[in-house]
């Protein structure tokens, strides 16, 4: 299967769907990553002024067991206003053909998130469904699916520390606490990571469980002095 992830900012995949790509490579699919943005807006904004060359090399770094980003190169922070910013979306997605697109949910916290989760769900049109990651701390989020990240949540929290430019590790622990909660919503046993998604439920799309990896496994809820299981 040929999925393609697009995240709005250099750090976007690593922190939102990164386990479930791993996930995804292991098990034999084609993966395409593209990232919106040059993330010029980031930390160290007008502090430096190489700062979308450096983030764009963190980024390399930071997917290489993956795949090599695609970078679109679009101004950050004024994706939604950026004049051809949408041709130049639908040209990738057109380019890669995808089986299945990865990219932010509709509510995100971010204006670029958002921007680029509305244009990518109205340009996959009825070609492929799209999957939403979860919310920056799961704010407002409502999953449909959860998987399983447990043996990719070191090479998860490396990639993200990649970013050196962005004070990382607010990202990395914030992703290890939420990924920690989802697969407890899921009563894994203790030590297991989750992601969670939900899919943009339309014909004919409206069921995508078998195009993505498997959820954690789950503890059978016993209740002591209680007849059977809950």
């Amino acid at each position: 299967m040929r999925i393609l992830a697009i995240g709005a900012h250099p750090d976007d995949l690593e922190i939102f769907c990164y386990g479930l790509l791993a996930a995804c490579k292991d098990r034999g699919d084609e993966l395409h990553l593209a990232v919106a943005t040059d993330g010029a807006a980031g930390e160290l904004a007008g502090q430096d002024k190489t700062l979308a060359e450096r983030r764009a090399a963190e980024t390399k770094l930071a997917l290489s067991l993956l795949a090599a980003p695609v970078l679109l190169g679009l101004p950050d922070g004024v994706l939604s206003g950026t004049a051809g910013g949408r041709q130049v979306v639908y040209d990738h997605i057109t380019n890669v053909a995808p089986d299945l697109i990865l990219t932010h949910a509709p509510e995100d916290y971010h204006t670029d998130h958002r921007a680029l989760s509305s244009w990518v769900t109205e340009l996959a049109g009825f070609n492929c469904p799209v999957l939403y990651a979860d919310t920056l701390m799961g704010v407002g989020f409502v999953p449909d699916y959860y998987v399983d990240i447990t043996n990719w949540q070191a090479e998860k929290r490396a990639a993200i520390l990649a970013h050196t430019s962005q004070m990382p590790e607010r990202f990395a622990d914030g992703a290890a606490l939420l990924n920690r909660f989802r697969a407890a919503q899921c009563n894994a046993p203790e030590g297991h990571y989750a992601e969670a998604y939900r899919s943009a439920a339309r014909f004919p799309f409206s069921d995508i469980r078998a195009m993505i990896p498997p959820p954690p496994p789950y503890r059978p809820y016993y209740v002591s002095g209680a007849e059977g299981f809950l």
